[in-house]
């Protein structure tokens, strides 16, 4: 792949950070928002303050979540998450800031993640803090809610999937095994902010790279863009990578729309063969 050659002399010419987004996780079977693979989420968002205050809305979530999660957590890393994991030991890139919430980089076997949105696999008690896994939650789901009849249409990638409102009226939510508080999955939910500290963290590691790679994602929302223009801004060189356009391509220096297995492991290859 001839196109991919300056994204090689990039990763060697100094130490690259990555910001991935869902585009990188749609061949392990997990839709993306914007990209080719994207389906449309018509159901009704579910803000923060909402699932806090109403019991029908939280009834809703953790319907939506009940199938959502089935597939997320039958998901597995693909050859992108691969080849990513391999440029970091191979000391190609410093580490990933991530937008995604299945953790599929860190099964790759990538060491320097920092998740912006949080990660589906925990679930935090809102009232005693008391952690559980999403796994043992599911179990919990699955056996206060024997009967129910609930119609799924599409999965999304960020652990939901499509069900009618109207059969989630008898769902039952289960709290806190410690002390029965609301329990909420330790990602940032519609009308949350993304943690100062975590903000923080990130930008220090962009600002010790020299460089920033971007991922499968359009920089549609400012929480993933930011990282972009504080490389520009900084005056380092940034490499896009999407089956898209981007909301960053102005201020790329190269840019790819490829398909990101098949780059992003020919990119490994080529810079292991080129050191």
């Amino acid at each position: 792949m001839e196109n991919i050659r300056p994204f090689v002399d990039l990763l060697q010419s100094s130490q690259t950070l990555v910001l991935s987004g869902t585009g990188i996780s749609t061949e392990s079977g997990i839709p993306d928002y914007r990209g080719t693979q994207s389906v449309s989420n018509t159901q009704k968002k579910i803000y923060y303050r909402e699932f806090l205050l109403q019991a029908k809305v939280r009834q809703r979530y953790w319907a939506r979540s009940l199938f959502g999660w089935q597939n997320m957590s039958s998901s597995v890393p693909n050859s992108g998450h691969q080849a990513l994991s391999q440029l970091e030991s191979d000391g190609f890139i410093t580490g990933i800031l991530t937008q995604n919430v299945d953790g599929l980089h860190q099964v790759a076997g990538s060491k320097n993640v920092l998740e912006l949105h949080g990660n589906l696999s925990f679930v935090k008690c809102l009232k005693c803090g008391v952690d559980e896994t999403r796994v043992n939650l599911q179990r919990r789901l699955v056996k206060l809610n024997p009967h129910i009849q609930l119609d799924w249409v599409n999965i999304y990638p960020d652990g939901d999937a499509e069900v009618a409102e109207d059969s989630t009226d008898n769902f039952n939510v289960p709290g806190c095994l410690q002390c029965g508080g609301l329990l909420k999955q330790e990602v940032v939910f519609f009308g949350e902010n993304v943690p100062k500290g975590k903000v923080d963290f990130a930008l220090e590691m962009l600002e010790q790279a020299g460089s920033l790679l971007v991922v499968g994602t359009s920089l549609t929302v400012f929480s993933g863009y930011r990282f972009v223009s504080r490389a520009r801004k900084a005056g380092k060189p940034i490499g896009i990578i999407n089956m898209g356009s981007t909301r960053g391509d102005s201020d790329a220096l190269i840019r790819l729309h490829a398909p990101l297995g098949k780059t992003l492991t020919e990119l490994a290859l080529l810079c292991s063969n080129n050191r």
